[in-house]
């Protein structure tokens, strides 16, 4: 598919790659619309119709969370440029979508830019039980539907149980209303945004950061819902040309 970029990053992510910790967020504040919104849901639109079962995963108990989290997001949208009206949702590309017409991680797949992942406990873990990702950075869906946190990160290295328990507490305490977020910023050599990667792949080359054309940025949310209490975590992606990525 075509390369779609933004043109800067937002200024929260800028500067030189250093990643931020885990920070607060406005309750509304876990969807975002960029300039690159229509060409970045001309993508997942076409994937979701094209290569459904290869973004889509709906387990039976992410039911009630998935539409949960419609809900959710259907009642913040009119703030960023929708028009919601019943079941019908006019997108800020011209774009109309039945919220009633699919299953909900599905919709909202056609309605926002973020990928949405529902996270639910399972014994001492929270396990991965639906999501909707149509721009993985390095990873499979389907290596990780119905997997642990774990087990999701067992390819990092640097995921060790120190790292583990981290998560595992703050996926425990985040509470509804009061959200988090942090961010993901890596050098690329390639713009493309959908780019999987299996656990049994060969390793890939190692990207130079000096010379890499593109950095991608992600918005990783962490929400709680409060009937579920399902844990969404949620990924805005940017891609700028390096030469963008710090500018203010």
């Amino acid at each position: 598919m075509d390369s779609v970029l933004q043109k800067v990053l937002p200024a929260e992510m800028r500067a030189d790659g250093r990643v931020p910790g885990v920070a607060p967020l406005g309750a509304a504040d876990w969807l975002r619309v960029d300039e690159a919104y229509a060409g970045q849901m001309a993508q997942k639109r076409a994937r979701l119709a094209e290569w459904r079962d290869d973004v889509l995963f709906e387990s039976a108990r992410a039911g009630e969370a998935a539409r949960e989290v419609l809900r959710e997001a259907l009642a913040v949208l009119p703030g960023l440029g929708f028009r919601v009206e019943g079941s019908r949702v006019t997108c800020p590309d011209g774009a109309v979508v039945d919220t009633g017409a699919d299953s909900p991680l599905a919709v909202l797949g056609q309605l926002v830019q973020e990928d949405i992942c529902i996270l639910q406990k399972e014994g001492d873990e929270h396990m991965l039980t639906g999501a909707v990702l149509c721009f993985p950075a390095g990873w499979t869906l389907a290596e990780k539907a119905g997997r642990p946190l774990t087990r999701i990160h067992v390819p990092v290295a640097s995921y060790d149980a120190g790292i583990a328990a981290r998560v595992q507490r703050l996926f425990d305490g985040v509470q509804p209303g009061r959200p988090l977020w942090r961010n993901n910023w890596l050098r690329y050599d390639s713009a493309e945004l959908y780019q999987p990667f299996s656990e049994t792949d060969p390793p890939r080359a190692p990207v130079n950061p000096d010379t890499a054309p593109y950095v991608r940025a992600e918005r990783q949310c962490i929400l709680r819902l409060a009937t579920s209490r399902a844990v969404i975590f949620s990924i805005h992606t940017w891609v700028v040309p390096a030469a963008a990525a710090a500018q203010s």
